[in-house]
């Protein structure tokens, strides 16, 4: 196996004896000079297949004890649910723990609801969402609230399927890009569908959708953390409430304050690249 570039000290991406190109963990494979051979093996612990390379830089970002985490949890999850899992499902989650984190340190005091309708509905992605809690507080030191087993739980859910009809017939991806359309004429700014943040944005806004049609949105009381971006960034907030109701017009669906979170969120990254570029 050759590693052919370095993502942290103990993550590389690699390619293997078939050319097939992975993330491959290991204690200290990062550390050499890129490209060169990892000729044993037994350093390996973990491999990802199919990972998105858009994501890539994504990776960078996150801290790695947080990566590594995630890895382990994935690891779990390969192992107990009888299902494909989207490949992704690896970076995303790795997302959401950091943001979750983040989060959680800047609003303390912040009241969490947990979802019994979702454990009832997936028993088993709940149990790993569970897991999933316990072994970042074990592994991180960081306490994360009841509502983040339903939320780590629902993207097991939501990387079981790769492609979701919406309710109307219309395809998934051209509500994405129909959103899209709606951030350009906001900003004023056009958006480079091929970078990283957009990306990032589209497989939230695959989740978003997916959990409109489970009916399993996110549920936490957010309205001090939304009260507190509105404040700060106000346009990204009108941009996300306007992108909610539209969404909730095609689908007939009630988008929750947790939700126009998350939007505010993505188009501040989204718009923030634009204006960069510009």
């Amino acid at each position: 196996m050759r590693a052919i570039k370095k993502i942290n000290n103990n993550v590389a991406i690699c390619v293997d004896d078939n050319k097939n190109e992975l993330i491959a963990f290991g204690k200290g494979i990062g550390f050499p000079v890129m490209p060169y051979e990892i000729k044993d093996l037994r350093l390996i612990s973990k491999t990802f297949y199919k990972v998105d390379k858009r994501f890539y830089s994504l990776i960078e970002e996150i801290p790695e004890d947080v990566f590594e985490v995630a890895a382990l949890i994935v690891e779990k999850a390969q192992t107990t649910l009888d299902c494909y899992l989207n490949p992704n499902l690896v970076i995303s989650l790795s997302d959401h723990i950091n943001f979750a984190i983040i989060r959680m340190n800047q609003y303390k005091e912040m009241q969490m609801v947990f979802s019994y309708d979702v454990e009832q509905l997936y028993p088993q992605e709940t149990s790993l969402g569970r897991y999933a809690v316990e072994l970042i507080k074990s592994k991180l030191n960081v306490s994360l609230p009841t509502s983040e087993i339903i939320n780590i739980a629902m993207h097991f859910v939501n990387a079981e399927v790769e492609k979701v009809p919406v309710a109307d017939g219309k395809d998934q991806e051209e509500l994405i890009l129909e959103v899209a359309k709606i951030i350009e004429d906001f900003f004023s700014v056009p958006i480079d569908k091929n970078s990283f943040n957009y990306h990032r944005f589209a497989m939230h806004m695959r989740y978003y959708l997916k959990r409109i049609e489970d009916k399993t949105q996110y549920i936490d009381d957010s309205s001090l953390v939304v009260g507190a971006m509105k404040e700060k960034n106000p346009l990204a907030y009108e941009c996300a409430y306007m992108i909610s109701n539209f969404i909730d017009e095609e689908l007939k669906s009630e988008s929750t304050e947790e939700e126009i979170l998350y939007l505010m969120i993505h188009i501040n990254r989204i718009i923030n690249t634009a204006n960069m570029n510009d």
